[in-house]
């Protein structure tokens, strides 16, 4: 599954690739990521969940950062250590200027077994939620 997005953001690339390139910050514009918490350099445990109607589905997987071109984009990919197989997901960011404001284009990649279809659609609406929630906590840490 390949899923890409994109966002006009009001504000300067400088203010807006930090909440791109920390997954620190992902719980607080994205949804589906519960939590997240360090662990080790450069690399996180990213819990997510999503509820499809009465069913939920959580995920834990270890991310770690692959590739950083400051102020410009960012790559994470799934890095598991405990010696098994695992499905491959990749989450990229890129941040360009836009005449005084930025374009976010966020993709992402899963490689493992097919998603049933009302979970990539699920997918999709959060996709288009976290584009409100991103600006608005971008203005919520301005306004601080």
């Amino acid at each position: 599954m390949d899923v890409s997005a994109s966002l006009d953001a009001p504000f300067p690339p400088a203010l807006v690739f930090p909440w791109v390139a920390d997954l620190d910050r992902y719980p607080a514009w994205l949804d589906i990521v519960r939590s997240v918490a360090p662990d080790g350099e450069g690399a996180w445990r990213v819990d997510l969940r999503a509820r499809l109607g009465p069913f939920s589905r959580s995920k834990r997987l270890r991310m770690v950062r692959a590739e950083l071109v400051d102020g410009v984009s960012v790559r994470f990919e799934r890095a598991e250590t405990d010696g098994r197989e695992h499905s491959p997901w990749v989450l990229g960011g890129v941040v360009a200027d836009l005449d005084g404001g930025t374009r976010v284009t966020m993709s992402l990649h899963y490689g493992g077994g097919g998603l049933p279809s009302a979970v990539e659609h699920l997918l999709g609406g959060e996709i288009e939620r976290s584009k409100r929630r991103l600006i608005e906590a971008i203005s919520a840490a301005q306004q601080r």
